[in-house]
């Protein structure tokens, strides 16, 4: 059990957490659940950095940096649209779980291939988890209010973050087509061949 492996597992048993602090009745409750997830989303770039610095990497590591990473995110994103106050926020938040589930599913079915790297993290998907992490982090803090600029802050990065979540999909799906159009042709040949017999 290596160092990054126990932050990773760290940011799981963050997650009943801050569900906690943000339901509590309290002022503070939120801006609490808000700094959780601000240190689990912490944990998440350092156990990456410790990972190659330490040269602790594992496949137990590499299993649940991502499980970890959809959980928290998952998690969060529900407290927040299942908040009242907090409109028309199910479509971005909608896309950005659907993403998360399409993409996890082809980078498995691209491993399988042994075409993992074609689906690698790439530096535009860096930048949707920075725009999404910021946008949760601020619709967590939120309360109702005279003060609306966590609202607009928090409304303006979360549609970012769907805009980069789409674009980020559309790039993994165009980089792992040729084995998708490769599969499709296989699976039509057979069909063909077993109608044909």
């Amino acid at each position: 059990m290596t160092i990054p492996t126990l932050l990773t597992l760290l940011r799981i048993v963050l997650i009943p957490f801050f569900i906690l602090f943000f339901y509590l009745p309290l002022h503070w409750g939120h801006w609490i659940a808000a700094l959780i997830f601000t240190f689990a989303a912490i944990t998440d770039w350092l156990d990456g950095y410790l990972a190659r610095a330490l040269k602790q990497t594992s496949a137990l590591g590499e299993f649940l940096d991502p499980v970890a990473d959809k959980l928290i995110v998952a998690f969060a994103l529900v407290l927040i649209v299942g908040q009242p106050y907090l409109h028309y926020l199910a479509i971005p938040a909608g896309i950005i779980v659907c993403r998360e589930i399409a993409i996890s599913a082809l980078r498995e079915w691209m491993a399988e291939l042994g075409k993992r790297a074609s689906v690698a993290v790439s530096y535009i998907g860096k930048i949707k988890t920075a725009l999404q992490m910021v946008a949760i982090i601020v619709l967590l803090a939120y309360r109702p209010g005279p003060d609306h600029i966590l609202l607009y802050v928090g409304y303006v990065f979360i549609y970012l973050a769907a805009i980069a979540t789409l674009w980020t999909m559309v790039m993994y799906l165009r980089a792992a087509w040729p084995q998708l159009k490769n599969s499709i042709h296989a699976q039509t040949d057979e069909t063909s061949s077993h109608t044909n017999t």
